[in-house]
């Protein structure tokens, strides 16, 4: 027997209508959209108060992090089971991406969200949500909407993440890439564009570079500890502060024609960098077939740079890294590794086939060494090094 829509009250027609909305699959496009955010102010009903951390909250990848939010709703007047929960992340000043939602017992997370993200459900009016396997992506500032069947109120919560900022640009030079070829360029090299709060704070942690680098939200900066003349100083072209440093910022660019080099960001290492030394420097092929060999890959230069920066990776012996790149991290300075200050040193991009070092490699979390220590890599027969197979192909493990 059918009901008429009049023998239901407004409270079960927003349920129904909520209910039907959490179970219809929503295309991938529609995630992403722009709304308009009513704010109801407490002095004018006090029926819904959202209230959200102050400041920001603090993971890492990998982690698990609670997003706080907590309401208020005259539950007297009106039941919970009525009321919506929605979390969406800013992606843009106005524009939102769908996270998670919740009406009652119905949940549903969106896009990569979905089986990291539930809610902490820690008694009646707290919708703080729970993201587990926290990834690069996930920082950035998430919304918490609570809303009735008239009413709504909303808090902002800011997830940052520890992590470390690097500058990078390709082998074929400086001032080369677009703001998407930026883009993807770090993230070829384990990160994502840097936000400007994380450069700056960079730059408040030591990092100088005298490279203008693109950032997450279009615009170019790149920062100065030490002012000097060609890098913002007093006449310099885009100086904006004169001689003192800071951050140097060119303000938002054309982000499909003009060039420029990137300023990445990574965060925790699942896995573990570690350095191989050949019985023999190798040239670029041979290093990747040295780390497979060991159950690993030729390290990233955002691996190698969170292996220093988290793990405190020190090595004063430059090794190929999956770009072609030569490089070497320093915890604890001394002259002969490259100066008086922490950091990853560069070689630049030497030729892959002439040129010969050891190799820094990543193996992920748990994937066996089939050579522990004890053994290093080579050629055998026909006379070793003086003679027999020199084909990186026919390497064997031998004592070392």
């Amino acid at each position: 027997m059918a009901c008429a829509p009049a023998a239901l009250g407004p409270r079960a027609l927003w349920a129904v209508a909520w209910g039907l909305l959490l179970l219809v699959p929503v295309p991938a496009g529609a995630q992403r959209g722009r709304k308009k955010v009513v704010h109801v102010l407490e002095g004018e009903s006090g029926s819904v108060v959202v209230q959200t951390a102050p400041g920001q909250v603090v993971s890492h990848r990998g982690g698990t992090i609670v997003l706080p939010c907590r309401y208020r709703y005259e539950a007297a007047a009106h039941g919970h089971d009525g009321v919506r929960l929605k979390w969406t992340k800013v992606v843009d000043p106005l524009a939102f991406a769908d996270v998670f939602v919740a009406l009652g017992p119905q949940h549903r997370a969106f896009g990569p969200y979905r089986g990291r993200a539930e809610l902490q459900n820690d008694g009646p009016g707290d919708a703080s949500l729970v993201l587990r396997n926290v990834t690069l992506q996930d920082y950035g500032r998430y919304e918490c909407e609570v809303t009735n069947e008239l009413e709504d109120d909303a808090g902002m919560v800011k997830l940052d993440l520890e992590g470390v900022v690097f500058p990078y640009h390709p082998s074929g030079g400086r001032y080369k890439m677009t703001f998407v070829e930026a883009q993807r360029a770090c993230a070829e090299q384990d990160g994502i564009l840097a936000s400007a709060e994380q450069l700056h704070a960079a730059w408040r942690d030591g990092l100088d570079w005298c490279s203008a680098g693109w950032l997450r939200d279009g615009s170019v900066q790149y920062p100065v500890s030490q002012a000097r003349e060609p890098c913002g100083g007093a006449g310099s072209p885009g100086a904006a502060g004169g001689t003192n440093g800071g951050v140097r910022n060119y303000g938002y660019r054309h982000n499909a024609e003009e060039r420029y080099d990137a300023f990445c960001f990574t965060s925790n290492l699942p896995g573990r960098v570690f350095f191989l030394k050949p019985l023999r420097p190798v040239a670029l092929a041979g290093a990747a077939r040295a780390c497979a060999a060991r159950g690993a890959t030729v390290a990233k230069v955002g691996q190698l740079f969170a292996a220093w920066k988290l793990q405190l990776l020190d090595r004063c012996t430059a090794g190929w890294l999956a770009d072609g790149s030569a490089r070497y991290p320093i915890v604890n300075p001394r002259t002969r590794c490259g100066g008086p200050r922490p950091g990853v040193r560069s070689l630049g991009f030497p030729d892959a086939s002439r040129r010969l070092f050891g190799v820094y490699c990543y193996r992920a979390p748990g994937a066996p060494d089939p050579a522990p220590g004890g053994w290093g890599w080579g050629w055998a027969g026909g006379g070793g090094w003086a003679g027999g197979s020199r084909d990186p192909a026919a390497w064997t493990p031998l004592r070392v």
